[in-house]
């Protein structure tokens, strides 16, 4: 009765539920109802949703998303019957990380995207299945295009990772793949980056190479590089003998058996867990699709969850254990009560964030969170996976990247050094070449007088000092290999092209190879992708989660290494800014509006 004739302009026109039960079931040549219509207020709900509550037909679909699965009661309804309004209560913002999924569930317009107002028509754009990379989860999207430029970001179905809900990183930051790119190559002249040919870039590169003995030189990997690029840069590396290689821009100490890197429980496998030990990790904030499913099983279930880290604002109740490592290791000699707790539960859990193996003592707590799941029944006594296949030890990866790196071995050989060593050396005058693949997070500032070549798709941190530019595709315009934190290979495909003069990173670093007189043994992708699984064979199947499997007690133990422990320092999360993580994300308006609105508090701007 109440619901507007606003199709024609209306966002939700040609994909909206009540415009198609209308149109399968209505009758247009006559109307039943001759009382005034009413109007309602629009509400304010943030920077990302755009409200016409006229058309609300009071579902509470929103309501129900926002307080059930997102966690944050923010929406609610207010009067009865012709007066009921859907509203944020206080005309606050919609503080939550998943907060663009309600536009999906309304079945009208009155709840649609505020960037992508009346930009474009559903059938005026073209879609292509995809994989986020956002964060190290993977989730499934569909990226909408038309012509070159990305106009919004879906979620895909897939129950196994991310249901049908992603992150409003993954859904709004896509305005930032258009903004600040590199879209031809630069060369440093007489203290300026100035435009260059592909050719000229390549020479500039040569001559230094030429010049530069193999431990003098680096390569460092960063967040968002797909596996293809990654085995490239490395063979290319590897080629002139270069040993300083890393993928670890946090400094976090990984490496040994695939098991001791990767999320063991799955995504889905956090269901059925009934105890869950936090461990210097925001899962909020590093992955909120995943902390949805927390709370689904916090919900469901009678999960038990703590915390020993810096207190954060999570969506279901947590115990806070305390801030410092200190209670570790009460939990890893069963002096703390929660130890019980954890060993009485059929189905306990650890998830381990890279904040703290980012520390100093990062190994040293490697071993203890290894040592605590292995004294709860975790992963059973001595290693094994405990009854039914479950694993319960997990580390909560925030790069995309990381895990292919890991795989791939994109990690120091003898004698090499790390991120930290690359740094120290680039200091001290022992460092004269660093190749940054998309390494934004690198402190490039602080590296001395290093050659520096920047291989990336944005004028970020990373290129701001560079002595060469080589403009290459962003995770829209390539096809390309991800595997998120459970080890699970996924391809992202390609949805647009490149801007301008940039290329796709693994065919760049081909044609480079070729120049330096090291060529690569790859002329297409699907070669590159065969020399791939001859390495590393998982990666021959795609979509699919490693199966539970056990691991020597050997091995295990290798996990970390002993060392002192800071005892008193606390163990602090990885995202101090969850809208803000990566370069795409920092070249996104959006991104900095929601970042301004909900880290810092700046909610009156927003509203002007």
């Amino acid at each position: 009765i109440n619901h507007p004739l606003d199709c024609p302009i209306c966002d939700q026109g040609g994909e909206c539920d009540l415009q198609d039960q209308a149109m399968a079931y209505g009758r247009a040549n006559f109307h039943r109802f001759n009382e005034n219509k009413r109007a309602v207020e629009n509400k304010y709900m943030g920077p990302l949703i755009k409200t016409i509550m006229t058309r609300c037909i009071q579902c509470t679909r929103c309501v129900r998303f926002a307080t059930e699965v997102a966690g944050v009661p923010d929406l609610g309804a207010t009067g009865r019957g012709e007066d009921m309004e859907i509203t944020t209560y206080l005309e606050k913002a919609f503080s939550s990380e998943l907060s663009g999924n309600v536009i999906d569930l309304c079945p009208v317009g009155a709840l649609t995207s505020k960037p992508y107002a009346f930009n474009a028509r559903p059938w005026e754009l073209r879609k292509t299945e995809s994989i986020d990379v956002m964060d190290a989860q993977g989730c499934n999207i569909r990226v909408d295009t038309r012509g070159r430029e990305v106009l919004r970001v879906l979620p895909r179905l897939n129950e196994e990772i991310n249901e049908e809900w992603i992150s409003d990183k993954a859904r709004y930051a896509c305005d930032g793949l258009s903004r600040q790119r590199l879209d031809k190559p630069y060369i440093r002249k007489h203290g300026k980056l100035m435009p260059a040919t592909w050719a000229d870039a390549f020479a500039a590169i040569a001559a230094r190479i030429a010049e530069t003995k193999p431990e003098r030189m680096a390569a460092v990997v960063g967040d968002l590089a797909a596996a293809e690029e990654i085995k490239a840069l490395k063979d290319l590396m590897t080629a002139f003998g270069v040993v300083n290689l890393d993928c670890r821009q946090d400094g976090v100490k990984l490496s040994g058996p695939r098991p001791s890197y990767l999320f063991n429980t799955t995504v889905a496998g956090v269901e059925a867990a009934d105890a869950m030990l936090l461990i210097g990790v925001n899962p909020r904030w590093e992955a909120p699709v995943l902390n949805a499913r927390i709370r689904k099983t916090w919900i469901n279930g009678s999960l038990k969850v703590a915390n020993v880290g810096v207190p954060a604002e999570l969506t279901y109740p947590v115990e806070q254990l305390g801030a410092n490592v200190a209670v570790l290791e009460q939990l890893a000699d069963g002096s703390h009560p929660f130890a019980a707790v954890l060993k009485a539960a059929k189905r306990p859990m650890l998830i381990i964030g890279t904040a703290a193996l980012g520390r100093n003592d990062g190994a040293a707590l490697f071993k203890l969170a290894a040592k605590i799941a292995m004294e709860t029944g975790m992963i059973g006594p001595a290693g094994a996976v405990t009854e039914g296949g479950w694993n319960g030890f997990n580390v909560l990866h925030t790069a995309a990247s990381r895990v292919a790196a890991l795989d791939l071995g994109f990690l120091p050989g003898d004698g090499g050094r790390d991120v930290a060593g690359i740094v120290d050396g680039a200091q001290k005058g022992e460092i004269d070449f660093i190749y940054s693949l998309g390494a934004d997070e690198f402190p490039t500032d602080k590296i001395g007088r290093a050659f520096v070549v920047y291989q990336g798709s944005h004028g970020d941190a990373g290129a701001h000092n560079a002595d060469v530019i080589l403009p290459g595709a962003a995770y829209t315009e390539k096809d390309g290999l991800y595997a998120n934190f459970e080890g699970r290979i996924q391809e992202a495909q390609r949805a647009t092209f490149p801007p301008g003069d940039a290329k796709e990173d693994w065919a760049i670093l081909r044609a480079l190879s070729d120049v330096l007189g090291r060529r690569l043994p790859y002329d297409t992708i699907e070669a590159l992708r065969a020399a791939i699984v001859v390495e590393a064979p998982q990666y021959a199947v795609l979509n699919r989660a490693p199966a539970h499997a056990g691991a020597d007690p050997a091995v295990w133990n290798t996990i970390g290494a002993e060392g002192p422990l800071e005892a008193t320092a606390s163990l602090a999360a990885a995202v101090p800014d969850f809208y803000l993580t990566n370069a795409i994300a920092r070249a996104s308006r959006t991104m900095a509006e929601c970042s301004r609105v909900f880290v810092h508090g700046d909610h009156a701007m927003a509203a002007e």
